[in-house]
């Protein structure tokens, strides 16, 4: 078994023994007080020696115990423990590794000096009161502060040994703050305006010693950072680093969890038991900006990121966290980046040994019908939050559509969709930063509320009390337009044959569809409904036949279709695979359409229609080709009552023959 010897006493020296604790490791963690000692918390079986070593018994301890490897995890101001501790190292032969802490951002503001001595001959050329927070060791020195016992209050650790070494220096009971951290920016707030206090002095400790804090606290309190400077540092490496290469070198487990929390609408009050008990026991907090600074109470480590790549990346190299929270707006399981993350999680290094857990939240549905007091058991959901929708029909088929809007599918240009489409007395509800103190919710028609200001990442729920959309097929030709082009009436294939043209075509809800020679769009039409989830490509060469499916689309809600303008094959070339495919009119190039559909590596549907010899002659030829499977013939012929006189005659259309087949990759 391999052996380690660790000299803690800091928030890198915890790490590192609740990491080696219960590993292969024989640990021994050496500590110079009590408050070294209790600061580890969890040593497992690792033993301690709890005594300020002198450089021989150091020299002493390592060539008895012949450890593999010393790592000097002291404080960065240490510095002549870290020379003992490299001085022992090297008379006993023993590999010597030095912790670094990572150098804090100083403000502009803050006035930094190179020792102590600099720092107090500016503090007498000052008024004010001063809170030291440099510890108890080297308080003799601030002694020599002009008005010493009056101005100065000492903040250290509550052991006897602080507090002999604050009375000898010369401060009065009242002036020693006897308190144990990691102190919060509120509580550095509360002691600073407590003791009236114009300057802050401290060490560059960095964030694992609370300096942030300190900081942002002394300039909310309106006082003055006073940093003593770190001695250089010119060896050693970081956290992260010591535990990648412990892992490596003795073949150790690094086992972590990652917490994917939901933390509800915004306000950390809304935080299930469970979440806030995940975000208080975590190493490390991540997610976007507002939500790290809506629950990050006890200022932790955190990482702003939002893409599943960065967070994923930030989690497998930076080994000295054990526990991570990411943090998901409302709930982890609803429209949340929860399952984007998941699969970079799974599949990075280091993911076999990494627990997952996934806690749900409060969602905006939930969180925004109970502000309306509305059930939300009926209400259809939809994200336009990056993600493409087809909003109009999904409006016509429910009474209520809840939307998350983003991009550029704002509020104001969903209104304005609904109003196009001859929905603006529809009633409308706008939830904006929900659970946040400026939290607003409007509420009245598509038109009344068309032209206000919205947040970009509002809610919105949509009423329409008489949902009528259409969910079978064969619409009455009655209902579509028809009109007169330059090349006479524009065709439209009628009701009956259209019907069972859809029903051979199977559709599903996310086809991708082409409708070659549309015309009137009434195909599309009603391929768009079908698929309501899906695509809808309409080609059609006749500009009058093409803006006649447009209005025709505008005019029945058909929102997810695009409009092609011209001749197939050419104009299918750059358009997405289809699954399905109508075609309707070919202008005699049936072949040539039916090898670019081969030439696609997909199963796609295709169904055709056939009146004249001519093109039922052509596809008796293409439905003998290889790539053809499953050809089925359906001949069609219907007859339409019409008035004469007093009775009614049956009035035969022309034969149809309906070709249905499914189109493979061509092998050949």
């Amino acid at each position: 078994m391999s052996k380690i010897c660790l000299f803690a006493g800091t928030t890198e020296g915890r790490k590192l023994t609740e990491f080696l604790s219960g590993k292969s490791v024989d640990l021994i963690v050496c500590v110079a007080t009590e408050y070294g000692e209790d600061v580890l918390e969890n040593h497992g079986d690792a033993k301690v020696i709890k005594k300020r070593l002198s450089e021989a018994e150091m020299l002493e301890l390592f060539q008895s115990q012949k450890f593999d490897l010393v790592i000097d995890a002291t404080h960065p101001y240490a510095v002549q423990v870290s020379e003992n501790i490299k001085s022992a190292c090297i008379s006993s032969g023993t590999e010597y590794q030095r912790i670094l802490r990572d150098n804090s951002s100083i403000g502009d503001d803050a006035l930094i000096f190179p020792d102590i001595e600099s720092g107090i001959a500016f503090l007498n050329t000052a008024d004010g009161n001063i809170l030291l927070t440099t510890g108890s060791k080297e308080i003799s020195k601030y002694s020599g502060l002009l008005n010493f016992s009056k101005r100065v209050y000492a903040r250290v650790l509550p052991m006897s040994s602080s507090l002999e070494a604050c009375t000898a220096a010369g401060l009065k009971p009242a002036h020693i703050i006897a308190m144990q951290g990691p102190f919060s920016e509120e509580m550095n707030i509360a002691t600073l305006k407590a003791i009236r206090a114009k300057w802050l002095v401290t060490k560059d400790s960095g964030d694992a010693g609370g300096f942030t804090e300190k900081a942002s606290a002394a300039k909310k309190a309106d006082a003055k950072l006073i940093v003593i400077g770190r001695p250089p540092q010119t060896e050693g490496i970081n956290l992260s680093t010591c535990i990648s290469e412990l892992c490596e070198r003795f073949e150790l487990t690094n086992t972590r969890k990652v917490s994917i929390i939901g933390i509800g609408p915004g306000n950390s009050e809304q935080m299930t038991m469970t979440a806030r008990k995940e975000i208080e026991e975590a190493d490390c907090l991540i997610g976007a900006k507002r939500m790290i600074e809506s629950v990050n109470f006890q200022r932790k480590p955190v990482f702003e990121a939002i893409e599943p790549e960065n967070i994923s990346d930030y989690i497998f190299t930076h080994q000295e966290f054990q526990r991570f929270t990411v943090l998901m707006s409302g709930d982890s399981g609803f429209y949340s980046g929860t399952q984007r993350l998941l699969p970079y999680l799974k599949g990075c290094k280091g993911s076999e040994k990494s627990e997952i857990e996934i806690l749900p939240g409060i969602s905006s549905l939930s969180y925004f019908c109970s502000k309306l007091r509305i059930s939300y058991q009926d209400v259809h959901t939809i994200s336009l939050h990056g993600r493409g929708h087809s909003l109009i029909p999904k409006i016509k088929a429910h009474k209520k559509l809840f939307v998350l809007t983003g991009g550029q599918n704002t509020v104001n240009a969903i209104c304005r969709n609904l109003s196009e489409y001859s929905l603006s007395s529809l009633r409308i509800y706008v939830g904006e930063r929900l659970g946040y103190p400026d939290e607003r919710i409007s509420q009245g028609s598509v038109d009344e509320l068309m032209h206000g200001n919205y947040d970009p990442l509002s809610v919105m729920l949509i009423e329409n009390p008489n949902p009528d959309a259409i969910v079978t097929q064969g619409l009455p030709d009655t209902v579509f337009s028809r009109e007169s082009g330059s090349k006479g009436l524009i065709p439209m294939t009628k009701s009956e044959i259209r019907a069972v043209c859809l029903s051979k075509l199977a559709l599903t809800e996310h086809a991708v569809c082409w409708d070659i020679g549309s015309g009137t769009g009434s195909v599309s039409i009603e391929m768009a409904i079908q698929a309501k989830r899906g695509t809808v490509y309409a080609i059609e060469q006749d500009p009058d036949a093409l803006a006649l499916s447009q209005k025709n689309a505008q005019k029945l809600f058909a929102e997810n279709i695009t409009f092609i303008h011209g001749s197939a094959p050419e104009a299918c070339e750059n358009l997405p695979t289809p699954t399905h495919v109508f075609i309707g009119g070919s202008s005699g190039n049936l072949n040539d359409i039916f090898k670019l559909l081969s030439t696609r590596n997909s199963d796609i549907k295709v169904v055709t229609t056939a009146v004249t010899l001519e093109s039922i002659s052509e596809m008796n030829s293409i439905i003998k080709q290889s790539f053809v499977m499953e050809p089925e013939v359906v001949l069609m012929q219907t007859a339409r009552s019409k008035e004469a006189g007093v009775h009614h005659l049956m009035l035969g259309g022309n034969p149809v023959c309906i070709y249905s087949m499914r189109i493979f990759r061509n092998k050949e």
